[in-house]
Parts: structure tokens; C-alpha cells; sequence
């Protein structure tokens, strides 16, 4: 069994085929789906295809960066109070984003700090969206560290170092396609990592994996991912097969489907 941690499966580049494409995954043995939210906009779409796949699409409820503005304290305020109607897996897609914008930094910062708290007082995970900004978050999430704060940080791509730090503070990180890409040389990041901190991710319809780069992604490649996976650590598909999935399953506390 594989997981896709991190998918936008209700995007509207999904609208035409969007079944199929499930489908695609549950051929391929990835059985569980979790579903970050983007925005205000995002929230009916996410939550109906949750609806209509109950045991294998799982909603996450949170504020991403790149929607973070001038008035991110009334959305936030919306978004708070969804998590008194029905419980969420996850605070996310949450975190900073200073590649499109610098303009709203220190909303970014706020709005990723009150969502953090959320997720603590409801002990949920969060997972975390970190571009151009791993150091800062890192620094975060150290300040605002309790025994249970937990999470993943989404598309790690970050140094040795840096991968460490996360690991000192019990966060996992998130492997997608940018692991296929020759010219990131991920591999040779995570070939130090001990498999029990990483999870597997596609971040579709982003984010597409070789051979399919430049294409739409769709969980399906997830099974790429985790070939990609265990050919640089050396191991069987299985083996990160059962790692990644019990390590998604134990941080969202998600129990298994057995097909």
C-alpha cells in the first residue's frame, strides 16, 4: 500500500476526469489521499470529493501562504471556526512562501503561528509549505516546539542540515517529484536520511515526476515517487512502501484499509 500525503485532487485541472484519476491511484494501491486546503475558494470542492470518498480522501482545513493578505485575520477567523462543525486531519497547507511575493512576510508569519496553535490545541499535525523559506520556518517551529506538535514538511528540499534540525523536532518530510528531477539532486540529500522520517507526496496536479514532467500530476505517480525512493537508498519498493505508509498513517492517525 502507498499514501499520497499531500494533493490537490480537487483542483479544477482534475474537473474533467477527476474519477478516473482516483481510480488511476487505487489500480496503483494508494489508498489513502490526504487533501491540503488552499484557500476559501478550495473548501467546498475538497470537502465533496472527501464526501464522496469517505475512506480514502482526508481534508486537511488551513490558510497556504500565497493566500495570506491584508485580511488574512477574517478568513483565518472562517477557517477556525470549521474545525468546530467536523473534525480535519491536519492544520494545512500552512507556512511561507517568499518565491511569489514578499509584500505580506510578517502576515505570513502571524497567520502560520495562529495555525500552529490550532493545531496543537486540537493535537492534530500540520503540514507545512515552505519555499525560499525552510530556515525561517525551521526556527518556527523550534519556538512554538510542544511534546505534541508534530507534522510534515511538505516538498523538503532542503540540505542535510536543515533535514536534521526537522528531525530534532519529531517532523517528518515530504518527498515528491522533484526527487525524480536529475538536476535537484535530492537523492543525495536523502539517501542520508533514515527512511522513517519521510512520507511520500505528489502535490498534484503540480509538481510532475520524470518521465512525466511538464504533464499534469496525479496520485497515481506516487508509485514513481517510491521507486525513485528506494532505488537511491538502495532498499525494495515494499520497504518504502511500508515505511512511508505507516509513517502517514501514525502522524495523521488514519487507520489502514485493508482491500
Amino acid at each position: 500500500m502507498l499514501i499520497d500525503t499531500h494533493a490537490h485532487l480537487y483542483a479544477s485541472q482534475f474537473d474533467k476526469d477527476r474519477d478516473e484519476m482516483i481510480q488511476r491511484a487505487f489500480d496503483n494501491n494508494i489508498q489513502h489521499l490526504f487533501l491540503p486546503n488552499i484557500d476559501e475558494a478550495s473548501i467546498d470542492g475538497m470537502l465533496a470529493l472527501e464526501k464522496q470518498y469517505p475512506d480514502n480522501c482526508h481534508a486537511m482545513m488551513g490558510l497556504h501562504p500565497c493566500s495570506v493578505a491584508a485580511n488574512y485575520k477574517q478568513v483565518l477567523a472562517k477557517m477556525e471556526e470549521w474545525f468546530t462543525k467536523r473534525p480535519f486531519c491536519a492544520v494545512g497547507e500552512i507556512g511561507l512562501d517568499y518565491y511569489w511575493s514578499k509584500e505580506f512576510v510578517a502576515e505570513q508569519k502571524d497567520a502560520f503561528r495562529i495555525q500552529c496553535r490550532w493545531a496543537k490545541e486540537l493535537d492534530i499535525p500540520i503540514v507545512i509549505h515552505a519555499r525560499d523559506s525552510l530556515d525561517d520556518l525551521i526556527e518556527i517551529v523550534a519556538e512554538e516546539k510542544t511534546a505534541n506538535f508534530r507534522g510534515i514538511f511538505h516538498c523538503f528540499g532542503g540540505s542535510i542540515e536543515q533535514a536534521n534540525k526537522i528531525i530534532d523536532l519529531g517532523f517528518l518530510m515530504g518527498l515528491g517529484g522533484v526527487l525524480t528531477f536529475k538536476k535537484a539532486n535530492l537523492g543525495a540529500i536523502v539517501e542520508q536520511i533514515d527512511l522513517k522520517h519521510l512520507v511520500l507526496e505528489t502535490d498534484a496536479p503540480y509538481l510532475t515526476p520524470t518521465p512525466y514532467r511538464g504533464k499534469r500530476n496525479e496520485s497515481a505517480y506516487i508509485r514513481i515517487i517510491a521507486e525513485e525512493l528506494a532505488e537511491v537508498k538502495g532498499i525494495s519498493l515494499d520497504e518504502v512502501a511500508q515505511t512511508t505508509s505507516k509513517n502517514a498513517l501514525d502522524l495523521f492517525g488514519v487507520t489502514a484499509k485493508h482491500s
